[in-house]
């Protein structure tokens, strides 16, 4: 593939191919059915209230080949926000072609150059060692930290 990829705000019309990829990615990393109806209303939930967060879509000759959630977490140790890259996808016949690469490029640009972020960080499922190997490639590293949860409801 020779097509440069182009990188742009997702908006309300690219719920279906967002809901699409993430249901792909829970099944693929995770082996987990999500409720479509629930995540379509997360997805457009994201779009109603900008605190929630933003999507950016990688486009290839025109058609969207990737995705990723872009949310904020104050720290207050730092006095600023970290940015949390979410919900990276590829689509299949897109991967290894520096997809996620150009995703993360404008996400770093976009922090860069925003008073008062203070870094990247995202989560990785434990066994995804192909993603953990895209990530370091990029200079990410591990934070030293573990991700515990407390799940109050879980539509799966």
């Amino acid at each position: 593939m020779n097509d440069a990829i182009t990188i742009r705000a997702a908006c309300l019309a690219d719920t279906a191919f967002l809901v699409d990829c993430n249901a792909a990615m829970a099944l693929e990393t995770e082996h987990k059915l999500l409720d479509r109806e629930v995540l379509k209303q997360g997805t457009e939930a994201v779009f109603a209230d900008a605190r929630r967060g933003s999507y950016r879509i990688a486009e290839r000759a025109g058609v969207a080949v990737g995705c990723l959630l872009v949310t904020h977490e104050w720290s207050d140790w730092r006095n600023g926000d970290w940015w949390w890259i979410q919900s990276v996808y590829v689509t299949a016949e897109a991967r290894r072609g520096g997809v996620f690469r150009a995703l993360y490029a404008d996400v770093a640009r976009q922090a860069r150059a925003t008073p008062g972020v203070v870094g990247l960080r995202l989560y990785v499922e434990s066994e995804n060692h192909a993603a953990q190997a895209t990530y370091a490639a990029l200079g990410m590293r591990d934070s030293g930290y573990r991700l515990l949860e407390t799940v109050f409801a879980d539509p799966l």
